[in-house]
């Protein structure tokens, strides 16, 4: 709809600038000054004109400019099919049906899968790093979230012309990995992943938990665990060969269930690679005098700049932090790939972290800095509490997954459908994963949620397997139209006179703009919104108007080309949310 809606933006233009010169003949408007919104009913049009900011300009009231322009519109030549009345000080404007129908049909049918790509972003570079696992357990749900919105996002920056580089920053050293290690030294007596049967991250986590309960019975292990850090630091070849082995297996677990839930990256940073490189460049800060010294020794950051009070950077015995481990990142990144805007998704416990880091290198003289953005994102627990992964009583993401494929594939054998499913195993995690992105995506990013795993997989509602559903039922029914084997009649959009109908043609010429608007404000949840709204307008309508028996061959032709049109825009949405999407359920 959005070069559609360009056109009349340029008509109603033309008007206001044409009565403005009558008016007002020293007025000066600019196109920018149009804007176009959607009226609060449908009866009220299909485009809302907002007419205040001429008010002073063309010396009247906006009601009355509304009133003279629907007036003048009316009676215009290239408005010819359309509509023009004023309701309140707003122009609303009635689209021709017939001729915008044809227009948007025929874009799904010429773009096929690529339809809703826009150019919005093309040209940029848009880096964006997300998932940062820890090697001392599995990805939990707290990673599934972040994952959710890491992989739809790129997904999303790409279908707007973007070119995206996905990045995992994977946190391989520190205090919390040697208490794996230690554990695994004092109690593993040469175990495998391999001889426990466990899959090796969930195999290494449990040595994470095993250490709390041994830190709980001898608090003392806990300078055994940083006396093993400083080891590691110091290159003792005992302990950096226990952790190569233990890094490798929770990372061979980390990319299994990554494959597993469709995430990918192009490009893997390790801490232990990059956590010194940040260190030079604060004290080449310190020597020009951005940073300064405190008495100890240790290197801080002014930070009034942006209203907070100091930072340190370097501690008084020169090791660095994770914020100084952070700007070295940075700047290698930027290095490696020149980005236009590096996207962090990061919960929102890390905001100051991110303020800091952000400000910093501008303080640095990082021009890009300035293009550096924190999408921060709520934390996301469970119906009984917070999650604690010490303590074991986190949700595991292959745990989750397998939870909630287990209770699809009861949903399908209690209706019986076994045999029009097939691999009941591989649609069941297909569903299982569907619920999982969708439910963790459909809130925005910013608000704290509760993650219920049963509501999750409902397939009625608000929720990933009722779009699944409904994709599966349009993709039913067009492959029952292609058994029939007659003559398929012209599609004639003028016959597609229904108001309901009317109303998912808008559905499916918006899809393009839903994914420009969740591009620019990096927003999955506005196409999550947008699905639903279109699978329960379509339901629906298939509930009320027959599209296959359809009395007259031309009108199934054109409702079923309106089909097409709909399971087009449910496909892409899904690829964009990351929910797989099922012929059969």
């Amino acid at each position: 709809m959005k070069n559609i809606k360009s056109g009349w933006k340029a008509f109603v233009f033309e008007a206001v600038k044409n009565m403005a010169a009558a008016r007002n003949p020293a007025a000066e408007i600019t196109p920018g000054e149009i804007v176009l919104e959607k009226p609060p009913r449908p009866e009220l049009g299909d485009i809302a004109v907002p007419l205040f900011p001429f008010a002073k300009l063309l010396k009247a009231a906006p009601q009355k400019i509304a009133e003279d322009l629907a007036a003048v519109l009316g009676g215009a030549e290239a408005g010819e099919g359309a509509r023009f009345t004023a309701a309140g000080p707003y122009l609303n404007i009635h689209l021709p049906r017939q001729d915008t129908a044809r227009k948007i049909l025929g874009l799904v049918e010429n773009q096929k899968d690529a339809y809703g790509n826009c150019g919005a972003l093309a040209g940029r570079k848009i880096m964006i790093e997300f998932s940062s696992p820890n090697t001392n357990k599995p990805l939990h749900l707290g990673h599934l979230r972040n994952d959710a919105l890491g992989e739809s996002l790129a997904r999303i920056l790409k279908a707007a012309g973007a070119q995206v580089q996905s990045v995992d920053l994977i946190n391989d050293r520190g205090i919390h990995i040697c208490k794996s290690m230690l554990a695994y030294q004092k109690a593993g007596a040469g175990k495998t992943p391999e001889s426990q049967g466990l899959k090796p991250d969930h195999f290494v986590g449990g040595y994470y938990v095993l250490y709390n309960d041994m830190a709980k019975q001898n608090p003392a292990i806990e300078e055994e665990a940083h006396a093993m850090l400083r080891a590691w630091e110091e290159g003792d070849e005992a302990v950096r060969e226990l952790w190569r082995k233990m890094n490798a297996w929770a990372i061979e677990g980390i990319k299994a269930t990554y494959k597993r839930t469709g995430v990918s990256f192009d490009k893997f940073y390790f801490e232990s690679e990059v956590y010194q490189k940040g260190r030079e460049e604060i004290l080449g800060g310190l020597a020009r005098g951005v940073f300064y010294k405190d008495a100890d020794g240790s290197v801080w950051v002014d930070l009034a700049g942006i209203g907070l009070d100091k930072k340190v950077l370097l501690r008084s015995d020169g090791t660095s932090l994770y914020l100084t481990q952070d700007i070295g990142t940075a700047i290698s990144r930027h290095a490696d790939w020149p980005f236009d805007r590096l996207i962090y998704v990061v919960a929102s416990e890390q905001n100051y972290h991110f303020a800091v880091l952000f400000h910093v290198l501008e303080l640095l003289g990082y021009e890009w800095a300035k293009n550096l953005y924190h999408l921060s994102y709520g934390m996301v627990n469970l119906p009984e509490g917070k999650m604690k992964s010490r303590e074991g009583t986190v949700v595991d993401a292959d745990d989750l997954i397998r939870e909630l494929a287990d209770m699809a594939a009861g949903e399908i054998r209690s209706k019986e459908r076994e045999s029009e499913v097939g691999d009941i195993a591989g649609v069941s995690e297909k569903i299982a994963l569907g619920a999982i992105h969708y439910y963790l995506l459909q809130a925005a990013p910013a608000k704290d949620m509760i993650f219920n795993p049963k509501e999750s997989l409902s397939f009625t509602g608000n929720t990933g397997p009722y779009l699944q559903y409904m994709g599966a039922r349009i993709s039913s029914m067009l492959r029952k139209a292609a058994e029939k084997n007659a003559p398929a009649a012209a599609p004639d959009p003028a016959l597609l006179a229904a108001e309901e109908e009317w109303q998912l043609l808008k559905l499916i010429g918006e899809f393009p703009e839903t994914v420009e608007q969740a591009a620019q404000t990096c927003n999955p949840s506005l196409i999550a919104a947008f699905l639903y709204e279109t699978a329960k307008t379509f339901s629906r309508y298939y509930h009320d108007y027959p599209i296959i028996l359809a009395d007259d061959p031309p009108l199934a032709s054109s409702r079923l080309a309106l089909a097409r049109g709909v399971l087009t825009v449910l496909r892409g949405g899904m690829y964009l949310l990351n929910i797989p999407f099922l012929e059969v359920m």
